[in-house]
């Protein structure tokens, strides 16, 4: 018997209801995990104080989050420049890209297994371990900051793969979470706000990096993370076990109702299964082979796309070869194992049948293909061609973060107020095509900046339009126990979407900076310099007092450049089509578009 409940086997519903002051109890059904009952259980216990926790708990994450975001892309131009392997960005950006894609369905699954706290207390042990093995640090006893030890290009590329585990994590659960309290009508806006603190840490977050790169150095950067991040989330992580420790205590949770009584079995909230019984059930739902297949054939498939660069590394190379064949050999394989042997596929077959959930994803994956494809070497571009301070620089690098983060405001009011969303996404993508197309026009280095400025202004327009509009569709058309899921599915997409773009960018930038560089700077400088200008960025702008040399070197980066863009824009046109088969789902008071029922698991009423 559980810990609250009565000395009978069974007690009727209204007695139960009347005696711990709960409005119902969470009955688990056939299908449903025990974290999505615990997260049922926890909305029938809190009251005004926790729902106020639980809210300053989501701000504290989300200013973290973005300052993260916001400072730490800064360091890795600088990271990759010390260690003199600046072309290698696309390569670890890749690499993170798909550990960011295939940790979505493992947090998901995590959240939906063990709990909504128990994911936060997973991420946040990877988030720590990867910022200081990143930031290749110590702690001593005597000093109150980490010691850089990292001292080279292996350590931090490794520490960047494991932090992402963390990022991934904490990027879905906070969908995830958002999406379990709120309805249709609100869902986007409530998710939206998530990155209000944007707003602040587009000017906060370019000092503070501009300052940790002048005093303490990117090391410390990112080391400081590894303090500040378990702080921030242990307010919503100690609020959400103290309200499952209640709930538990109250027995909210029952394993069955008799419709004709109206009886419940003696609740729970606590699996009775052995602990490695729910693990391997759990690697089991989790489809962990599978997820090693997905991930093992990306890998092999996009990494040497961003080796290959004509002087060490060529396409006939052998063990290039070996990994692109390998590469599309599981791919191809994945498909027969996740239809034929897998007993809970990574990607539920229903959602490749449902359209709104399946072009939300490709949506999301064309979309970050194209915005990758520019993105990754930007800062570098910005640093070599324009003579900007490093907090002007951070300023432009953060402008369409900003403008994504006001437009996507904006744009949960506007559905919160027509009910619909179709229609604004389509515009949305319209207008971030529009945006990337005129940054061929804008000349590079010698353009002006403010017509860079807008450019980076109308691709955070239609971005923020664009990406509230498509999640919304995908988490509409499931049932509750499948939001997560369904979340994964399309933020893993996007960040496929992520590491193609990086892949493909790291190819461009490799195949023609070099040739570029050594066309414009031949008798100029000899090779060894040239490749020391490749290396690094901030070789690069050494060479600015020398009029010559340094106009061959931004001919190189805009040419380059131009031709990301190219590319960026041909892609952008997909996203634009795809949206037009998405269903105009109207956004009701319901959970979803699929079952009749509210925010907090009970029915809804009829309109």
């Amino acid at each position: 018997m559980a810990n609250g409940t009565t000395n009978e086997e069974h007690v009727s519903l209204n007695d139960y209801n009347e005696k711990h002051s709960v409005s119902n109890v969470v009955v688990v059904g056939e299908g449903q995990t025990e974290g999505l009952a615990k997260v049922e259980a926890v909305q029938r216990v809190w009251g005004p104080k926790s729902r106020i926790a639980f809210w300053v708990g989501i701000a504290l994450i989300s200013y973290v989050y973005s300052l993260d975001g916001e400072t730490t892309y800064t360091y890795q131009t600088y990271a990759t420049s010390s260690f003199n392997q600046h072309s290698l960005l696309g390569a670890i950006a890749t690499a993170q890209a798909i550990i960011l894609a295939c940790m979505k369905p493992v947090a998901a699954k995590i959240a939906d297994t063990f709990g909504r706290a128990e994911a936060f207390t997973f991420l946040v042990f990877f988030y720590c371990l990867g910022y200081i093995r990143e930031s290749g640090s110590i702690v001593t006893s005597n000093q109150d900051f980490f010691l850089a030890s990292c001292t080279n290009i292996n350590t931090y590329a490794a520490g960047g793969i494991i932090y992402y585990v963390g990022y991934s994590c904490l990027e879905i659960l906070i969908q995830i979470i958002i999406g379990d309290v709120t309805n249709l009508r609100w869902r986007s806006l409530l998710s939206s706000l998530y990155s209000l603190p944007f707003l602040v840490n587009w000017a906060v977050a370019s000092n503070i990096s501009a300052d940790v790169l002048a005093q303490s150095g990117w090391r410390w950067g990112y080391g400081m993370f590894a303090i500040i991040v378990p702080a921030a989330v242990a307010p919503i992580t100690i609020t959400l076990y103290w309200a499952q420790h209640r709930a538990k205590k109250l027995g909210v949770v029952a394993t069955n109702i008799n419709d004709a009584t109206g009886e419940v079995d003696a609740p729970r909230i606590i699996s009775t299964q052995p602990f490695l019984r729910k693990l391997w059930n759990f690697l089991i739902e989790m489809d962990a082979l599978g997820l090693l297949i997905f991930a093992g054939g990306w890998t092999c498939l996009l990494v040497p796309l961003t080796l290959v660069n004509g002087a060490y590394t060529t396409w006939n190379s052998p063990s290039i070869i070996a990994m692109l064949v390998c590469g599309g050999v599981i791919l191809i394989g994945f498909i027969p194992y996740e239809t034929y042997v897998a007993r809970i596929p990574v990607f539920p077959l229903a959602f490749f049948k449902n359209p709104t959930i399946l072009f939300p994803a490709f949506i999301g994956f064309f979309d970050f293909v194209s915005f990758y494809l520019q993105y990754t070497y930007q800062y570098s571009f910005i640093f070599v061609t324009k003579d900007w301070s490093t907090v002007d620089q951070n300023y432009f690098a953060y402008t369409q973060t900003l403008a994504l983060t006001v437009f996507g405001i904006l744009t949960g009011f506007v559905q919160a107020y027509t009910r619909r969303t179709k229609w604004l996404l389509t515009i949305g993508l319209c207008i971030r095509l529009l945006g990337v197309g005129l940054m061929i026009k804008s000349k590079g280095a010698h353009g002006s900046t403010g017509f860079l400025v807008i450019c980076q202004i109308l691709q955070g327009l239609g971005g923020g339009i664009a990406a509230c509009s498509s999640q919304l569709l995908a988490q509409g058309s499931v049932r509750h126990q499948d939001l997560g899921t369904a979340t994964a599915f399309v933020l893993l997409w996007a960040a496929i979407g992520n590491a193609v773009g990086s892949a493909l960018a790291a190819a461009i930038w490799r195949d023609y900076m070099p040739k570029q560089l050594s066309q414009h700077l031949n008798g100029l400088l000899n090779t060894t310099e040239i490749d020391s200008i490749y290396a690094s960025i901030v070789t690069a702008v050494t060479y600015r007092s020398d009029e010559a040399i340094y106009d061959g070197i931004i001919t190189s980066y805009d040419y380059t450049m131009k031709i990301l863009l190219i590319v960026a824009t041909v892609i952008a046109v997909v996203p634009v089509g795809l949206s037009l088969f998405v269903k105009d789902m109207y956004l009701s008071d319901k959970h979803n578009d699929v079952e009749d029922v509210d925010a907090n698991g009970a029915p809804a009423e009829k309109v």
